[in-house]
C-alpha cells in the first residue's frame, strides 16, 4: 500500500485530516489554492481560515458540540489545540484570535518535513488514496469534477457577522456582560422598546445584494441572515440573537440587547453575534448604526452571503467518509453535510486516522453512536429523512441514556461522561 496521500484543501477539516496523516508518518500532498485563487469569502494567505464567526461555541461539555471538543482533545487534535492556545475571553465560549489560530494551524503543519505544500487550484478529483476537503465554497470545477463522478450535488445559502473596531463603538451606551453574570466578556447594545421597533422596520425594509441565482436560495437555519429572520414576526429577534435575558443592567433589563464578541486577542476588534447578512454594504452600515452603541462604527468587514455546496452523504458515504464506492477515497468537513467549525474539524479528523488505518491494513474505528464524532460519521451516511441538510452536532443524533432522568442537564451530562468513557476505551483498543 501506498504511503502517498492527497489532501484537497487546507481548511479546518483538511488540515485535521493531514495532520493525523502526518504524525502517523505518511507523506501527504496538500493541495490549497490560496493564495493563487482565492473564493468569494477567503481573504487570508493562512490555512483554517476562519470566514465566519471567531467562535466555537459553547465548552462545557453539557452542551453537544461542548462534548465534541472534549472528545477532540482527548484525540490529539490540531485544530481544537490551536483553538486553546489562541482563545481569547468569550465567557462559556471557546472563541479564538482569528488570525493567530490560523497562523498556528499553518505553522505546526508546515513544520513537517513530510508535507508538500502545493498552492494550485485543483480542477479534477485525484487518483486514491485522497481525502477532499475543498469546503462548502468548492471551486466550480472541482464542483463538477464531483458532480460528474458522483451524481448531483446540492446547496445552500451562507453569511457571514459584520466586525467593527472596538475604538469606534460609543461606551456611554455600551457595557461589559456575559450572560447571568458568567465575566464581562462580550460587549452589550441595549435597547429600548422604541429603539427595537425603529430598527426592526428599518431592517426588513433594508435593500439586500444579489445572488447571482437563478433559483430560490435555500439558507441553513444555523447561520440564517438577520434580515430573514426578522421577516419571520416582529419579536423573532428580540427572542433570539437580541434577547436581553441574562443581561440586565443597573437592575433593569432592557427590550433587546446585541452582543458583540471579540475577535482577536490584542482586544481591538469585535463581530456582531448573530447578525450574519446578506444587506448591501451601504445598507450595513446604515441601519446597523441604528443601533445604540454603533452610531459610529467603522467596519473592518461588512457580511456576506455565499453559496455552500454540500454532498447527498447519505447516498455516497460511509460513517468514516469514505466513498461507499471507493473505500480509499475520503470527503470531509462541511461539504459532507456537517456544519460548524468543530464539526468540520471532526470529520477531518475521522477521514485521516481511517484512512491511515485503512492504508496499514487496518480496520477503519467506528467511534459509534456514543461519541460524538462517532454521531457525526453515523448521521451524514445513515439519514433516513428525505431532505437531508448539514447539521450541527446535538444530542439528538447520539445514543440516549438509557435510563429516564427528567433533569435535562443531568441527562446530558451523564451521556457526555460515557461518551468520553467509550472514547478512552476506544483509544486503548485501537492503539489511536
Amino acid at each position: 500500500m501506498t504511503n502517498n496521500v492527497t489532501v484537497v484543501g487546507a481548511g479546518l477539516a483538511g488540515a485535521e485530516a493531514a495532520y493525523q496523516l502526518l504524525k502517523r508518518g505518511f507523506a501527504v500532498t496538500l493541495y490549497e489554492m490560496k493564495p493563487k485563487k482565492f473564493s468569494p469569502a477567503h481573504k487570508a494567505e493562512t490555512f483554517a481560515e476562519l470566514v465566519c464567526s471567531n467562535s466555537l461555541r459553547s465548552d462545557r461539555i453539557e452542551n453537544a458540540v461542548g462534548l465534541l471538543k472534549q472528545e477532540l482533545r482527548q484525540l490529539d487534535s490540531l485544530i481544537l489545540s490551536s483553538a486553546d492556545a489562541t482563545r481569547v475571553p468569550a465567557g462559556g465560549a471557546l472563541a479564538v484570535d482569528r488570525d493567530g489560530f490560523s497562523r498556528m494551524v499553518t505553522e505546526r503543519l508546515t513544520a513537517f518535513s513530510n508535507l508538500t505544500v502545493v498552492h494550485d487550484e485543483v480542477t479534477k478529483l485525484p487518483d486514491a488514496p485522497c481525502i477532499v476537503a475543498s469546503g462548502p465554497l468548492t471551486s466550480d470545477a472541482l464542483s463538477g469534477a464531483i458532480e460528474k463522478k458522483l451524481g448531483t450535488s446540492l446547496h445552500f445559502y451562507d453569511a457571514a457577522a459584520p466586525i467593527v473596531t472596538k475604538e469606534s463603538l460609543n461606551f456611554d451606551k455600551v457595557y461589559s456582560a456575559s450572560r447571568y453574570g458568567r465575566g464581562e466578556d462580550y460587549l452589550n447594545c441595549p435597547m429600548t422598546k422604541d429603539e427595537y421597533f425603529a430598527f426592526y422596520r428599518e431592517l426588513i425594509a433594508a435593500e439586500t445584494a444579489p445572488l447571482h441565482s437563478f433559483e430560490t436560495p435555500r439558507v441553513f437555519e444555523g447561520c440564517m441572515p438577520v434580515e430573514v429572520m426578522a421577516k419571520r414576526g416582529e419579536l423573532t429577534l428580540a427572542y433570539g440573537p437580541m434577547k436581553p435575558v441574562g443581561l440586565e443592567i443597573d437592575g433593569k433589563r432592557p427590550f433587546a440587547v446585541v452582543q458583540l464578541r471579540r475577535d482577536n486577542a490584542e482586544d481591538t476588534l469585535y463581530n456582531i453575534v448573530g447578525f450574519q447578512t446578506n444587506l448591501k454594504w451601504g445598507e450595513q452600515k446604515r441601519v446597523f448604526g441604528m443601533i445604540p452603541g454603533l452610531e459610529n462604527a467603522e467596519f473592518v468587514r461588512y457580511g456576506v452571503m455565499h453559496r455552500n455546496t454540500f454532498l447527498n452523504s447519505p447516498k455516497l458515504l460511509n460513517w468514516d467518509f469514505s466513498l461507499r464506492t471507493d473505500p480509499l477515497l475520503f470527503f470531509a468537513g462541511q461539504m459532507t453535510g456537517v456544519e460548524g467549525y468543530v464539526e468540520s474539524a471532526a470529520s477531518g479528523f475521522s477521514a485521516g486516522v481511517n484512512l491511515a488505518r485503512k492504508l496499514d491494513g487496518k480496520t477503519p474505528i467506528d467511534f459509534t453512536t456514543q461519541t460524538a464524532i462517532g454521531a457525526l460519521g453515523h448521521y451524514v451516511a445513515e439519514y433516513a429523512g428525505g431532505d437531508f441538510q448539514p447539521m450541527n452536532v446535538t444530542f439528538g443524533i447520539m445514543e440516549g441514556w438509557p435510563e429516564r432522568i427528567r433533569q435535562k442537564t443531568e441527562r446530558y451530562h451523564r451521556i457526555a461522561e460515557r461518551s468520553l468513557a467509550t472514547l478512552q476505551t476506544i483509544q486503548t483498543d485501537g492503539n489511536l
